[in-house]
């Protein structure tokens, strides 16, 4: 179950299942994708966070009760949901925050390492547990491999290791770790940071560090250079150059 509330320029997306450690479904993820892709298509929102409902969990990992391994070929297309998940918050216009309140495992770990920023409690349980139950982490494998150095990973995913909030920030999944009591400070303070910067720039800027990451280096260059003239073209880029010289506070539009 997912639940999509909007608080002024803010969209809060809940994975919202606490009695059951907010599992991931089939449903559930093609849910979480459509409130996504509605955050994204909304003018007023600036910045998306998504958490689990609770304190013990942000996701525990794909719904192994619905029937997982009963039906591998029928099954197929709808485990797509998870990639599709991961292709969408990756080219989204919009800063993406991970609230990550508790233990985020499997599918639930990689959404977490998917979002831009992701401020996690220190005592999270984090990791991929899969091979315990004969499985491996296939489509998050493509989430981590940016992430973090390549004997980590695979130790991680060979042996199943839990890992806390610090470790994840060490390992480079997540952005920052800090106590429970202060998560929504945290979340709070990189919102507005985000919400003060200007919107063209930012879905430009995220739309570039994607697309140039699997690039060799020439190819990147080549393809940045062209982003940087497409980004001075904008008017929030004439209104920054002019409030800094002016030695004012830009105004933002978005155009």
């Amino acid at each position: 179950m997912i639940t999509y509330e909007r608080k002024e320029r803010v969209a809060w997306i809940t994975i919202d299942d606490p009695a059951r450690r907010n599992p991931l479904s089939n449903q559930t993820m093609g849910d979480l994708l459509h409130a996504i892709e509605r955050a994204g298509e909304e003018e007023e929102v600036g910045v998306v966070v998504v958490t689990g409902a609770g304190e013990e969990a942000f996701s525990a990992g794909g719904d192994l009760a619905g029937g997982f391994v009963d039906s591998p070929l029928p099954g197929h297309k709808a485990r797509g949901g998870l990639a599709d998940l991961f292709r969408t918050m990756s080219t989204l216009p919009k800063p993406i925050v991970g609230r990550v309140n508790g233990a985020a495992l499997g599918g639930g770990f990689g959404v977490a390492a998917a979002c831009d920023i992701t401020i996690v409690v220190d005592d999270a349980k984090l990791g991929t547990p899969e091979i315990g139950l004969g499985l491996w982490p296939m489509m998050i494998s493509a989430v981590l491999f940016p992430l973090v150095p390549r004997k980590a990973l695979l130790n991680m995913m060979m042996t199943g290791e839990i890992i806390t909030g610090s470790k994840a920030v060490e390992l480079g999944i997540a952005t920052t770790s800090v106590p429970r009591a202060e998560l929504d400070q945290a979340v709070d303070r990189i919102v507005d940071v985000l919400l003060s910067k200007p919107p063209v720039a930012l879905a430009m800027g995220k739309r570039a560090f994607y697309a140039t990451e699997d690039m060799d280096r020439d190819t990147a260059l080549d393809s940045l250079h062209v982003g940087l003239t497409a980004v001075s073209f904008t008017d929030d880029a004439k209104e920054g150059v002019a409030a800094f010289l002016e030695r004012r506070d830009p105004t933002w539009t978005g155009r």
